[in-house]
């Protein structure tokens, strides 16, 4: 479901440009989500402000900061205000976690069916986050799963969220 004024619980989805970009769509690409115009992804917290993984650790900021800039908002129907509220407050619960470009190959690795001792542990812990795991983990803490393919948890990437959400 689509919003056109973000609402807190909603997500977030643009684009990133230059080569972290490109980087983010192929390794969407060889997830299996193509090559789409979305590589970053955030939670919407109430008072204005967000949450979103980055290098440097999750971090809530002014919704502001995304002005001028295209993106799609974007959270599953039926989402009650109470799950609204605890999807919000566990998001919150993540600032500072740590980035992990590798939980992008992590989850190239599990989709091209590679073996590797220890992978689905690595793809599910939350220690470490990018964007799309952020947001979806902070749902399955409130209660919401979002997925009901029976993929491994953390195995969730923009475009994913995009093509489950949107469309």
């Amino acid at each position: 479901m689509q919003h056109a004024l973000p609402m807190p619980g909603d997500i977030g989805l643009t684009r990133i440009n230059g080569d972290v970009g490109r980087l983010i769509r192929i390794g969407q690409w060889l997830n299996g989500n193509g090559f789409g115009d979305y590589q970053h992804a955030f939670l919407v917290l109430p008072g204005e402000k967000l949450i979103e993984a980055e290098p440097g650790g999750a971090t809530i900021r002014s919704l502001s900061a995304y002005d001028g800039v295209d993106v799609l908002y974007v959270c599953p129907e039926g989402l009650t205000d109470t799950r609204r509220e605890a999807i919000c407050a566990a998001g919150r619960g993540y600032e500072g976690v740590p980035y992990s470009f590798l939980d992008f190959l992590a989850i190239a690795v599990h989709r091209l069916h590679l073996p590797f001792p220890g992978l689905r542990r690595y793809v599910a812990a939350t220690g470490h986050m990018i964007c799309s795991q952020l947001v979806d983990q902070s749902y399955q803490d409130a209660g919401v799963r979002l997925f009901d393919d029976g993929r491994w948890s953390g195995y969730v990437t923009p475009m994913a969220l995009y093509q489950l959400l949107a469309r």
